[in-house]
């Protein structure tokens, strides 16, 4: 990262100044944007594209959002006294070449994985899924790689013939690679037509229905998530933040007004995922701050990452 890139970052990585000892730190006192990666560090990308969500005819913006989610997560309290969060900076998406920023955010993935190191995804358009399983395949080329993908859509269709790959065909790009093992959570039947829904059982795609994600239905939902993580070697995490009720998360390319809450019962799975040591790799997408009210979404974004870190480090 460039010395005055690197000054921009501190910028936006500032906060609430308790003290210097460790009990006082919050996470902006613990970003570090040196390169050396030690094995379980947390590595962060921002992911500043929505070529794709253009492409696939959708509310542009999401492309400034990861430098706002890095402000919403500056403020967190650090819970584990060895936390630190190393800052790779963001990827660009240069004259709408999608598939180049595509492939430098998967190349930069490969590097992290290999060395042991943790990656989490700020974006930028939910284009980011295939940019990021990409990396992940490539450093894991032997090993069976699970998705579970948070999400009002399926983001299974086919590529139009003339546009190319946008936010809503990542799953099926993924499909064409082989067999794929994904468990989509909180699919809408309001958000996805009979094709995308055939797409999905034709290949093999568990899930959700939104409407399943209830209290009493938590068991099943655990088995269904265990299943997954008993098939696989390793797990990605993709969170498109139009899972989310309009009302926590109006800020996004696609509002979904009967969307999820983050209440007791999303707590619940959600901690459920982020606990298992498969987990390497997490990505949140889709916030849209042209459309967002008070940083809401980005604040939602933010908290759920962070959640990752708590998680990963207790169980640690």
């Amino acid at each position: 990262m460039e010395k005055n890139l690197m000054e921009d970052y501190k910028n936006i990585w500032s906060g609430r100044f308790d003290g210097d000892e460790a009990l006082h730190h919050r996470v902006f006192q613990r970003i570090s944007f040196e390169k050396n990666i030690s094995p379980k560090d947390f590595v962060l990308h921002g992911f500043a594209v929505d070529e794709g969500v253009r492409r696939n005819k959708g509310r542009v913006g999401a492309k400034d959002a990861p430098d706002i989610i890095r402000k919403n997560m500056s403020n967190f309290p650090v819970v584990f006294p060895d936390f630190i969060l190393r800052d790779f900076g963001n990827v660009y998406c240069a004259n709408q070449n999608l598939e180049n920023a595509q492939q430098e955010l998967a190349d930069k993935v490969t590097g992290i994985l290999g060395k042991g190191g943790k990656s989490v995804v700020l974006g930028g358009g939910h284009e980011v899924t295939f940019a990021h399983y990409s990396g992940i395949k490539k450093a894991f080329p032997n090993q069976k790689i699970g998705i579970i993908n948070l999400d009002a859509h399926f983001d299974n269709r086919e590529p139009e013939i003339g546009v190319g790959a946008s936010s809503g065909t990542g799953f099926w790009q993924i499909a064409q690679e082989g067999q794929i093992y994904s468990l989509h959570i909180g699919i809408q039947r309001n958000s996805n037509t009979l094709k995308l829904f055939d797409t999905a059982h034709r290949y093999g795609m568990k899930y959700i229905l939104a409407d399943e994600l209830f209290f009493e239905n938590l068991p099943s939902v655990y088995q269904r998530i265990d299943e997954l993580f008993a098939e696989v070697d390793v797990m990605y995490l993709t969170v498109c933040m139009d899972v989310f009720n309009a009302s926590i998360a109006p800020g996004v390319s696609a509002l979904a007004y009967n969307g999820l809450f983050a209440d007791t019962v999303f707590t619940h799975f959600f901690r459920h995922i982020l606990k298992n040591e498969k987990l390497v790799a997490m990505d949140v997408a889709e916030v849209n701050p042209v459309y967002d009210i008070g940083e809401r979404t980005a604040r939602l974004a933010a908290s759920l990452v962070n959640e990752w870190f708590m998680h990963h480090y207790r169980e640690s």
